[in-house]
């Protein structure tokens, strides 16, 4: 390709709304322009690599034993109405209405389309016989964000690939799981993503049973903990305290008295009243568990982990209790529970961080009171059981694996691995006979890829000053050929010759043919970021040589004008492949 013959709208100065390098960089190096918020047309280059991206998915994926299939993006809303997802997605699930004939045709675009395989599936798939099979699309994906933000990363359309398994066992989900968690690791070494893969909030089978894929960048919307001593890594959501000092300090346990607290209900609050710090305040949670109230209690500092109160208490729903209930049980509006004297007797569960408290802080179950001085095992009891890790995790906590801490890294989201029970193929009927003739339900796994976030990550962590690195894979070109004079007869025939040459070689390669200064189309070859540069000079096509620079590198180097070809081929085709010299770059961000 002839930069002539393209469109790389690049830009010198940031575009106004962009807030991050990714979003920075692919509105400047001409990857994308901005339709309106949330959502972008994707220029040459960013399609280029996008579809790049798209085939090493596709390869990873029909290599694991995937089949590949398409499902529209318009769905029937009663699908959704089925499975009860209009209510839990609200906003987000883009739906109308249409006019055929004489009656209104309520649609959704679908967000994600595991209503529209399982009803495919529970349709085609009636025998034991026909399973285990993943079925995956890459299909274009609809959500109502209402903040769209961060390029790419945030739209209300994006492109994904999406795949499903369906099982007739726990051990045939477990295979199929593990097959797609490979894939996943082989699709994003193959991209050249420094990425971690996370554990995360378990599905209906429980267990070990869900995975994140997440890049750490500085601005990921998402928080990991991160043990960097035995590689423990898991989403906030999911990670795990290790263990803590249980002994109390050696205090003297002071008498309980009730302090005035008018109209201060927050924990920043009651410390700017009475002069204490959070950490000695007990916070008291009403949450109501599959319809019952418990109690939860937790350090001032700390927040409450709701996946794992619910996994503690054993329920399968857990959530905030409402203004009435709170009145109900504690006596006291929002703001003002606490472990003594709540009107109601509910269950008291504590995060471990209790046992390690004296003299607290807590709400006195009446408006405008507050209690000091306050001791477990004295003032208020719990079950020896009902004490487990409740919280999030915090920088610095213990590792739960090693005797090391953890480092809370923000992260950038680009795939999911989990299992899904049978939470659809219930609602949907998808069922089939087992071996001996038994009617049962299809178990189903559930495998999400954000090929856009891929791009973007990638960018969000590989750039510098002068624009985007990209690894030979993911490249819109390979090598940028850069014939210094143009309008120089011998130096553009030795460049259209040298790009005919790479080309037949099955070499991604674009000529910079425009009649512009040096300057000009290195930093724009930077911006864009072509992994290799070859200059074209009149001089030194009369030695015989062809200067060669990594995009990576600081220095050029020469090699001979004779046999470039095959040896900037071979030399592309390896690092394509292994990606070593991308890796082993230094500067690297995110």
């Amino acid at each position: 390709m002839y930069w002539s013959r393209t469109l790389i709208p690049t830009m010198k100065e940031t575009p106004e709304g962009a807030e991050i390098p990714s979003h920075v960089l692919m509105l400047r190096a001409g990857l994308v322009n901005q339709v309106m918020a949330g959502a972008y047309t994707y220029l040459p280059l960013g399609l280029r690599s996008l579809r790049k991206a798209e085939r090493i998915v596709r390869e990873e994926m029909d290599a694991a034993g995937a089949v590949e299939l398409l499902m529209p993006a318009l769905t029937p809303l009663s699908l959704w109405e089925q499975t009860g997802r209009v209510a839990a997605f609200g906003d987000v699930l883009i739906q109308f209405a249409v006019k055929r004939q004489n009656r209104k045709v309520h649609m959704a675009l679908g967000p994600t389309h595991e209503e529209v395989i399982t009803d495919l599936v529970a349709h085609q798939v009636s025998s034991y016989r026909q399973m285990p099979i993943t079925l995956y699309q890459v299909q274009t994906k609809f959500r109502n964000e209402e903040r769209p933000r961060f390029g790419v990363l945030r739209t209300s359309e994006f492109l994904m690939k999406d795949a499903y398994s369906f099982n007739p066992s726990v051990a045939s989900l477990d295979e199929s799981y593990e097959a797609m968690y490979g894939a996943y690791c082989r699709i994003f070494d193959r991209c050249g993503l420094d990425y971690l893969a996370v554990e995360a909030e378990s599905g209906p089978i429980g267990g070990d049973a869900s995975h994140e894929f997440m890049i750490p960048a500085e601005n990921g919307e998402d928080t990991l903990a991160h043990c960097p001593n035995c590689g423990y890594a898991a989403n906030l959501e999911r990670a795990e305290v290790g263990a803590r000092d249980v002994v109390p300090p050696d205090a003297t346990m002071v008498k309980v008295q009730t302090v005035d607290t008018p109209g201060v209900g927050s924990i920043a609050q009651v410390c700017n009243l009475l002069g204490c710090r959070a950490e000695e305040m007990i916070k008291t949670l009403i949450y109501v568990a599959d319809g019952r109230p418990i109690a939860v209690l937790l350090r001032g500092d700390r927040e409450a982990n709701e996946g794992k109160i619910r996994r503690a208490v054993g329920a399968e729903r857990v959530e905030l209790a409402d203004p009435d209930v709170i009145q109900k049980v504690t006596g006291a509006p929002v703001g003002f529970a606490g472990p003594v004297g709540m009107k109601e007797d509910i269950p008291l569960w504590a995060d471990r961080d209790l046992l390690a408290m004296r003299n607290c802080v807590t709400g006195a179950n009446k408006a405008d009171a507050h209690l000091t001085g306050v001791n477990l095992g004295r003032d208020f009891q719990i079950a020896q059981d009902h004490f487990a890790d409740l919280r999030n995790a915090a920088q610095d906590d213990p590792c739960p694996r090693c005797s090391s801490t953890l480092n809370l890294r923000h992260a950038i989201e680009v795939g999911h691995v989990f299992k899904l029970g049978t939470k659809y193929s219930d609602a949907l009927g998808a069922r089939f006979l087992d071996e001996h003739e038994q009617l049962r339900t299809i178990i189903m796994g559930c495998y999400g890829i954000g090929i856009n976030r891929i791009i973007a990550g990638l960018i969000e962590t590989s750039h510098d000053a002068a624009g985007i690195i990209w690894p030979v894979a993911l490249a819109p070109y390979e090598v940028t050929l850069v014939p210094l004079k143009v309008t120089d007869p011998e130096t553009r025939e030795a460049a259209e010759r040298l790009h005919d040459e790479l080309a037949a070689l099955g070499v991604d390669v674009l000529l910079d043919d425009r009649d512009a200064r040096a300057g000009v189309k290195f930093n724009d070859a930077d911006l864009v970021g072509i992994p290799l540069r070859v200059v074209l000079g009149p001089r030194g096509l009369k030695e015989g040589n062809l200067e060669i620079k990594w995009r990576w590198d600081s220095e050029p180097q020469m090699i001979p004008l004779a046999g470039a070809a095959g040896r900037l081929a071979e030399m592309l085709g390896q690092e394509r492949a292994e990606a070593t010299l991308f890796r082993g770059r230094t500067g690297r961000v995110g």
